[in-house]
């Protein structure tokens, strides 16, 4: 699997790097909340723009990543809008969102953008290659908050990522017991052996929460944390996180 470097960020190598989700509904939350990540020295931001109040408006969209880059300095960012449907804040249709993370790829002011795999193939072929034109790395995502996918349904969508073309695949699913959090943990597993780019898996809820912390066992790239709030059932706090992923790479070197 190769690694991708963005800014001073390797992802793809190592404890896999923590993101934190910003989910601020004004300006000022959305700025306070950075403010305290970028206190617990994490590796990645994903800006949720579904919580933002104004998330369609382009203008106040871009003056508020111009914003968090200069504070961010060299922290990447991921631009998410997360749709209702695959477990946002927002309803949004599928024109509107092709049509506003297309109005904010020029803008310079994001390093990831994050694009919805169920989109269908044609629009994120288009939001791809628009990416690549402005110079933003992709992470082609899905996520079921019903049900966690048989095994090999896991490998084929991260599979399909991949030949679309993303710079990254992730895919993030609901456990309904302890089986279905094995059948995340071996897919991702054996990704290893079909992933040639980074890729990112996740078991939601309390008894998933293993495998946001043993991504560098089985492959998982990165790993998301709470800074002021959760954007997803089974988060776990950013500083007991980031104890455990050393504990866990120490013990891997020692082997």
């Amino acid at each position: 699997m190769k690694s991708i470097t963005i800014k001073n960020v390797t992802i793809g190598e190592g404890i896999p790097k923590i993101c934190v989700p910003i989910v601020g509904i004004t300006e000022n939350d959305i700025l306070e909340e950075i403010e305290k990540a970028i206190s617990l020295k994490i590796d990645l931001l994903e800006w949720r723009v579904d919580w933002y109040e104004h998330c369609f408006d382009t203008s106040k969209i871009i003056q508020i990543l111009k914003q968090m880059k200069k504070i961010t300095k060299e922290i990447p960012i991921i631009f998410t809008f997360r749709t209702a449907r695959e477990g946002g804040a927002k309803e949004i249709s599928i024109e509107e969102y092709e049509a506003l993370l297309s109005s904010i790829l020029p803008s310079q002011q994001l390093d990831i953008i994050d694009i919805e795999l169920f989109t269908g193939d044609n629009i994120v072929r288009s939001l791809l290659k628009k990416a690549q034109e402005s110079s933003v790395y992709t992470i082609l995502s899905s996520h079921d908050f019903e049900k966690t996918p048989e095994e090999q349904e896991i490998i084929m969508r991260l599979c399909h990522m991949q030949e679309l073309g993303s710079d990254m695949t992730k895919i993030a699913v609901m456990p309904h017991n302890i089986k279905d959090v094995l059948t995340l943990l071996s897919a991702t597993e054996k990704m290893q052996h079909y992933g040639d780019r980074p890729f990112i898996t996740m078991s939601m809820g309390g008894i998933g929460s293993i495998s946001r912390m043993a991504g560098e066992v089985f492959g998982s790239a990165v790993t998301f944390g709470v800074g002021e709030k959760s954007s997803a059932p089974g988060q776990i706090e950013t500083r007991k996180l980031k104890q455990v992923l050393n504990i866990i790479h120490e013990s891997i070197a020692m082997l």
